[in-house]
């Protein structure tokens, strides 16, 4: 059986984004989303592929899956499809944990579909100009606890909690 996920960090007004970039430097954050989706699939829109640095591209020990209207988009190292639904299809008999890693948009329209089993949120202690933004959810539908608690130091420019939201059985 599929289990798809979602991994985000949202600052305080649930800002993902500025300029198709990250807006803060957050190393123990950026550490946890490695280790975590490390060995499993990742699938990202194509604006939030154009916005990981050439030399990460694609992230390594993940299969990379982007989605994408345009037709003729390919990326070396990765598999593209034109809609989370055909990635998904694709992905159905694998084992492995799907993780939805962004941007705005495919957030959004995996919010929609309602297949998510969990979300991994952290939580940035701060708020940033951003324009893009994590969608409302309905926080009664979904168990959390505490991953990671980080307070601002001299490393992290802000303090952050890393929250596992696991979603309730129908």
């Amino acid at each position: 059986m599929m289990e798809v996920s979602l991994i985000v960090a949202m600052d305080a007004n649930k800002g993902i984004g500025k300029n198709n970039d990250l807006m803060w430097h957050l190393p123990k954050d950026m550490n946890f989303f490695k280790t975590t989706t490390e060995n499993h699939v990742v699938i990202m829109g194509r604006k939030n592929y154009d916005s990981i640095p050439l030399k990460y591209r694609p992230l390594s020990n993940r299969l990379n899956v982007i989605i994408t209207r345009n037709r003729s988009f390919q990326a070396d190292g990765c598999l593209v499809f034109h809609s989370l639904e055909k990635a998904f299809d694709h992905f159905k008999n694998d084992k492995r944990e799907l993780f939805v890693i962004g941007g705005g948009q495919i957030y959004a329209l995996v919010m929609e579909m309602d297949v998510l089993s969990k979300m991994y949120i952290t939580h940035v202690e701060d708020t940033f100009e951003a324009d893009t933004f994590f969608p409302d959810f309905d926080h009664t539908l979904w168990e959390t606890s505490k991953l990671l608690d980080q307070d601002q130091d001299e490393r992290h420019q802000c303090g952050f909690k890393t929250l596992l939201y696991t979603k309730f059985d129908k």
